[in-house]
Order: C-alpha cells, then structure tokens, then sequence
C-alpha cells in the first residue's frame, strides 16, 4: 500500500512545494475530472480563481449549485460560512476549502452563545439569520437569508410577525425600511468592506461621472445606499451592469465582482467606491486568501475538509431547506 502523504497546515492551508513550470490549470482540469470534482466560487474571489471554477456566484447561487452538483467532490472557493452550508446541504459529500482562516467578518460577529442569550430578551420573535453566519448560528435560526432573497422572504411572513433578524445591521435596517416591517429586531454586526465605503467620495465620483449609473450592495450603509441607483445582491448588481444601456457604473460591493462585469460588458466602465480610510479599494482580504497555488494542492490532497456533526448538520439544514423553499 502506498504511504499516505498528511500535508503540512500552515496558517490555514496547506504548506508543500510545488513544481516549477507546472501548468496548475491544466493540472486542476485534470484532477477535477479524475475526482468527479467541481469548484465553486463566489464572486469576491481574485480573478485566476474565478477563471478556473465551474461557478462563479453570490451566496444564494452557490448554495443552490451546492444542493444540486452530482459531483462527489465540492471545492469551495470562498469564506469558511460557505463551504459550511455547501457540506449541510451536501453531508455526504467531501466538502475542502483551500484555506480555513478564510473567516467572515460577519460570521463572526456573532456566535450561539451571543444569538441563544439575545433571544432570552425576545422569546416570541421569529430568528431570520444572513447566510453569513456559523452552522451552529443556523441551528439556532428559523429561516436563514441571503442579501438576494431576504426581501421576498421577510415579505412573506405575516405583517404581525416578530422578528430578530442578524448580524447585518444595514441589510437588516434596510429590509426593514422596504417591507414597512414594525416589529424587527435588528443585529448590530457589519461587514468590514461593505460598512466602509466613504459616502463624501462617493458624491464626488457623481459629480464628476454625472451619466454614471450608482451600484450598491444593502450591507451599505445608509449615507451609501440613499445614493444609489440600483440596491440589491451581488447577483443582481451584476445583471444591471450588463442590462442598462449606461457606459459607466460606479459600484459600492467588494471589488472582485468587477471581474464578471468586464467580461460581459467591457465596452463599459466600472469604478470602486473608495473605502473611508482612502484605499481605492476595499476588499475582502478573506475572500482573496483563496489563490490558484491552493486550490491546487487541496484538490491534489483532498483536505482540508469541512466536517460538521452530524446533529449539528441536520438542525443548521432545517432553516436552510425553508430559504430555499421560500426562495422559489
């Protein structure tokens, strides 16, 4: 029998040499077609990621890509969240994520400690959960959401109905200003890259491309969002950029979404909202640990992989399965 090779983790990933010269696409192709393997990944990954996966997507299209891959192998090019709901979607198959420290600013603003304490003050109130969040988060909640379908599920539930709706503040407030929703409860945590667009720039960027039409993702805050021409998910910012007749968009997301817009659209022009702090851009630095290099060798290795209990599994799927039900 041959020796099994452990790879070594270092800071996450794995940490193995790689052959020069070694054409990694091509090697890639490859293996997912000897494995039976397919790679997700969202749209806030680099560039030579996005190129080489079989599905680019926001959070609600990658999961349901996840539910439904006849592959046995899930390689999720994202944040560590994602690759959680594709294996509670997917328990039997073998879920792997190029890089484990790819955490979430979000998910991590809260926990099921925080959540279980939080929902002792508000014991008749309905728990709508972002998809950004821990699968024991999701054991704790009701229906979870995703920035592309929380509108049309909040508008679903009964005018009276309670609601505690986390961690995203600003998708949260602005869920509940466009659904006229009373009793909502709203989650104080953010998104590092959405919360930090600099509105004062923003103004200066329409003055100076007054026919350009505003882009923005609801984890805006509100001196972002009042700006706006279009406010939706990720998904949605993408159709307007290639359905709209205008030539230049100014867009407030993370950035690696500029690469699909390109691509269906390069006559146009895309410009990044700079962050507060004066960075042209702001992005999501978690989302970019996942790189080509790898992808690669956790293919190659098959690990690390997401593993989740199986009790913990079934009751995170509970809220997931009523999202995509009330998603149809």
């Amino acid at each position: 029998m041959a020796e099994v090779i452990k790879p070594n983790l270092k800071n996450g990933h794995i940490d193995m040499p790689i052959p020069e010269g070694l054409d990694l696409k091509a090697e890639i192709a490859k293996m997912k077609k000897e494995k039976n393997a397919v790679i997700l990944a969202h749209y806030y990954t680099t560039d030579e990621v996005q190129e080489i996966a079989d599905y680019t997507g926001d959070s609600l299209g990658l999961a349901q890509q996840a539910a439904k891959t006849q592959a046995d192998i899930i390689l999720f090019a994202g944040v560590h969240f994602m690759a959680e709901t594709a294996k509670v979607l997917c328990p039997n198959k073998k879920v792997l994520i190029p890089d484990l420290a790819t955490s979430c600013s979000l998910a991590d603003s809260i926990n099921e400690k925080s959540l279980a304490e939080f929902k002792k003050q508000y014991p008749d109130h309905t728990v709508i959960s972002y998809v950004n969040t821990t699968a024991e988060v999701k054991a704790l909640t009701d229906i979870v959401v995703t920035s592309s379908n929380a509108q049309k599920i909040v508008s679903q539930l009964p005018a009276d109905e309670k609601v505690i709706f986390g961690p995203d503040k600003n998708l949260g407030n602005y869920i509940k200003k466009v659904t006229g929703r009373e009793n909502f409860v709203v989650w104080q945590g953010g998104c590092h890259v959405h919360d930090h667009f600099d509105p004062e720039k923003l103004r200066e960027l329409k003055t100076q491309h007054p026919n350009a039409v505003v882009l923005a993702h609801p984890e805006c805050p509100e001196t972002i969002l009042e700006q706006a021409d279009v406010i939706g998910a990720t998904s949605l910012l993408l159709k307007k950029s290639y359905e709209l007749d205008a030539q230049e968009f100014i867009v407030a997301t993370e950035p690696g979404i500029f690469y699909e817009m390109k691509k269906r659209s390069p006559q146009k022009t895309f410009i990044p909202v700079p962050n507060v702090n004066g960075r042209p851009l702001n992005v999501c630095i978690n989302m970019k640990r996942n790189t080509i290099q790898k992808i690669y060798l956790t293919l190659k290795y098959e690990f690390p992989e997401v593993d989740i209990p199986k009790e913990l599994g079934e009751k995170a799927q509970i809220c997931i399965n009523r999202m995509m039900e009330m998603s149809k």
